[in-house]
């Protein structure tokens, strides 16, 4: 047939695959393909050859029971790792930020470090704010921690009057949004002795040193504590920036402190984003956290230019989540805490696993694979997983001469 294809011919050819693919598939393809005979006035042959592709394609991405999966996977991901390069990059082309890429980062990942090196968070605004520049800044400076020390132009300690002088640059004190009587007030709370404003200078800030201080010996001290007072912001974040993605503008921030920065008024808090998946764990739970787990692998893996499979990827943030906690791939971790005593005792420290085994009484029930090569059986994987029973001629030749002469 050279016509174009009607819709009632379109689900004539889908019904014969209906029992053959699962309903989600069959749902999209039905949809997919009404748009596309619609668009490109589809023949029925060429329908019919999509359905043929999209079965074939289904049918060779099933999984073969009894498949080694977990070999499979780690082979999966191992192999592309080897051709990640060792670099840090710059974070989405932003020369003010380095975000750790590459291999680097998935050992963080599967090691299951509890801070990523480069800590990194996507702040979206909720709709009156995110096209706004202005309130866009102004929150970004909410957010980011701002400290003596990215405000003051010079600190100068004199022991023999016993004070402080802090001087402020105007400046950054502008960029920063700040007044002289804000840092007064922070300093006030670091409670190094009695501060007050110079009234000839209203960017000077004098310090009457406290007793605790007046020893020379604590200078390094006193210096470090006026410095690291801080003024406003989150805990955490060290620096903001403002990206326009599309028609809206987001806060990239270097740091990362999910709980707060969710709680701030203008935050669309169910967009927030961290790389800090024990946190993302901490405040949202395991499931959140194995997602998280997933979109960085991947992220990783993609940036690379490695086209991986979904499903290695979620097998293993699944390996590392399924206890309720994350777990890293290692002997601290997933490998250590296997059921078996065997499995166990092959990582590293054997003979220490052995004798704990044996004094807690446990039972090896020999379901996995490194446990039944150690032992010297087939391994429960592939045709392993067949368990075959047969009565004998004989046996039966036995039985039925039996009921013969009962």
């Amino acid at each position: 047939m050279n016509r174009a294809a009607t819709e009632e011919d379109l689900l004539v050819v889908l019904s014969k695959f209906k029992d053959r693919l699962p309903q989600s598939v069959y749902n999209e393809l039905e949809q997919k393909l009404k748009k596309a005979v619609e668009k490109y006035k589809l023949t029925v042959d060429e329908i019919e050859r999509i359905v043929d592709d999209v079965y074939k394609s289904y049918c060779s991405a099933l999984i073969d029971p009894g498949e080694a999966v977990g070999t499979i996977t780690a082979q999966s991901l191992g192999e592309p790792s080897t051709q990640m390069t060792l670099r840090v990059f710059h974070y989405a082309g932003v020369r003010e930020y380095n975000v750790t890429l590459g291999l680097p980062r998935l050992i963080e990942i599967v090691d299951a470090k509890k801070r990523p090196e480069t800590p990194i968070m996507e702040i979206y605004l909720v709709e009156e704010y995110r096209r706004n520049l202005e309130k866009v800044r102004e929150i970004a400076r909410a957010i980011e921690a701002t400290y003596v020390e990215n405000v003051a132009s010079e600190l100068s300690i004199d022991y023999a009057e016993g004070t402080a002088t802090v001087m402020l640059d105007s400046s950054m004190l502008a960029d920063k949004g700040l007044t002289t009587e804000q840092v007064a007030e922070a300093l006030r709370g670091a409670d190094v002795g009695e501060v007050l404003i110079s009234p000839d200078n209203p960017l000077e800030i004098r310090i009457i040193l406290s007793s605790d201080y007046l020893d020379p010996a604590k200078i390094e001290k006193l210096r470090a504590k006026i410095l690291n007072t801080m003024i406003k912001g989150i805990k955490g974040i060290r620096k903001t920036i403002i990206q326009r993605r599309g028609d809206e503008y987001v806060i990239i921030a270097e740091g990362s402190n999910l709980e707060e920065v969710m709680r701030l008024p203008g935050v669309e808090w169910r967009r927030v984003y961290t790389n800090d998946i024990h946190e993302i764990e901490k405040v949202l739970g395991i499931e959140a956290a194995r997602m998280a787990i997933i979109r960085e692998i991947k992220n990783t893996l993609d940036d690379q230019g490695l086209d991986v499979d979904i499903r290695h990827i979620m097998l293993l943030a699944d390996a590392m989540t399924w206890t309720g906690h994350i777990r890293q791939v290692g002997r601290m971790g997933i490998a250590g805490e296997k059921p078996s005593v065997f499995a166990r005792a092959t990582f590293e420290t054997t003979v220490q696993k052995l004798v704990e085994g044996a004094a807690s009484g446990e039972e090896d029930l020999l379901q996995g694979v490194t446990e039944n090569v150690i032992i010297g059986q087939i391994v429960p994987v592939g045709t392993g997983i067949v368990q075959l029973f047969m009565a004998s001629p004989a046996v039966k030749r036995k039985e039925h001469e039996g009921e013969g002469s009962e």
